[in-house]
């Protein structure tokens, strides 16, 4: 499968963007080794599915996006897939429990694999596991910091209602 890596600079710091032919495989916080690409000016599909990331994280980080349409390859289990697709559909703006994901997977005893299952999100940001919280309140866990993780949230509470 062919795959290439974009450096992309945010207002929260580097981003590595992955993508295939297929779709995007992932936003981290740390070079990956897929190969690096030096321009987005090419026609290659995955080079595409990159420049279309960059231009819809930059409208997100900028109050301009609320979701995200680019085609995604998220790659794990069945479970983690069936826990990414709930995460999409927490609202921009707004945070749940790992407990309420577990109970709308209709497993309520899954909470721990629900949090793995979130740890594990390939595609954070655009699929949100910042919005993904513990019961009591409190942040959790998340896979680029719980600074980052506020830095989220306080980014959707400001832009919820522009």
């Amino acid at each position: 499968m062919k795959q290439a890596q974009w450096i992309m600079e945010s207002q929260l710091g580097l981003l590595y963007l992955v993508a295939s032919e297929q779709g995007l495989l992932g936003v981290f916080w740390k070079k990956q080794s897929a190969p690096l690409v030096e321009s987005l000016r090419n026609s290659k599909t995955e080079i595409q599915i990159l420049s279309q990331a960059v231009v819809e994280l930059d409208e997100y980080f900028h109050g301009q996006r609320k979701k995200f349409e680019l085609p995604l390859q998220a790659n794990g289990t069945s479970f983690q897939k069936i826990v990414w697709d709930q995460l999409r559909k927490i609202p921009y703006g707004e945070t749940c429990s790992y407990r309420e994901i577990a109970h709308r997977i209709k497993n309520e005893k899954a909470v721990r694999a629900v949090g793995t299952a979130n740890g594990k999100n390939p595609l954070s940001i655009i699929i949100p596991c910042h919005r993904v919280i513990a019961a009591d309140g409190s942040m959790g866990g998340y896979s680029g910091g719980l600074a980052m993780k506020a830095k989220l949230l306080e980014l959707e509470q400001r832009n919820r209602g522009v």
